[in-house]
């Protein structure tokens, strides 16, 4: 990629078990998960999954929180709840993942619709939790 224009690089969630994280995100959202079996065998902090060529959601582990401090003068600010993450989805992935996520009694909000976004009026949108509580946002504009 030769376009540096700004994008989304990652965004990190605080988990409790980040192999089983990987595995929700994989199974029931249809993410790639990356370095699982790194962050099995200790070589790596943290697993992830990809969003798309250019952006990953980092599974941290909660134990990681306490020495995060990243922001000055914000001692003890990491692991911070983010309201929700929203990711935009073609419709028939879109409807794919509510599929999964039902089929796995994943609980999922009533659909909005019409709601504002990145690229303007989303037709639908719902949200979901993952297994540690994190909110994300699904969403399609056409």
């Amino acid at each position: 990629m030769t376009d540096n224009s700004p994008r989304l690089d990652h965004v990190v969630l605080w988990v409790r078990d980040p192999v089983a994280s990987a595995d929700f995100y994989e199974e029931a959202v249809g993410l790639e998960s990356l370095r699982v079996t790194e962050f099995a065998a200790g070589t790596v902090p943290f697993p992830s999954v990809r969003l798309n060529e250019e952006t990953v959601l980092d599974l941290a582990p909660l134990a990681l929180a306490p020495g995060m401090n990243m922001v000055p003068g914000g001692a003890g600010s990491a692991g911070h709840p983010v309201n929700h993450v929203c990711v935009a989805l073609p419709r028939d992935t879109f409807d794919a993942l509510r599929a999964r996520l039902e089929e796995r009694s994943v609980p999922v909000s009533d659909f909005s619709y019409d709601s504002f976004g990145a690229r303007g009026m989303a037709r639908r949108s719902f949200y979901f939790p993952d297994p540690d509580g994190n909110v994300l946002e699904a969403r399609h504009y056409e």
